[in-house]
């Protein structure tokens, strides 16, 4: 048996049209007025409105979370990869393994003063 997809059946508007037509449909054979069965059509459609938006909103918040949270791994994955500190402070790029001229070590600071 297929498993349902509900998050997917909650979010249609196909899902919810025929809802409220089922439920329509049962108010009038059971005798209720014109006012009664506009009421529970508007009722349902106001539901199913507020569940797609939730749902929706969810679904784009843990998107948006997950992609932030793979670009902050790859950035720092990068960074500690391709960069090392020597034992005088200069940082080495591993590919090329020499250090960087734009080092801070002590020389450098005292031609900036």
């Amino acid at each position: 048996m297929k498993k349902i997809d509900w998050k997917s059946k909650l979010t249609s508007r196909k899902f919810w049209a025929a809802i409220v037509s089922a439920a329509a449909s049962i108010a009038v054979a059971f005798g209720a007025g014109d006012g009664t069965v506009a009421q529970i059509t508007a009722i349902i459609m106001a539901g199913a409105t507020v569940i797609a938006y939730i749902i929706g909103e969810g679904l784009v918040d843990a998107s948006r979370n997950k992609s932030e949270t793979d670009k902050t791994e790859t950035d720092t994955a990068k960074t500690d990869a391709e960069q090392k500190e020597d034992v005088t402070g200069k940082t080495i790029d591993e590919k090329s393994d020499t250090p960087s001229e734009t080092a801070s070590t002590p020389e450098s600071k005292q031609n900036c003063d």
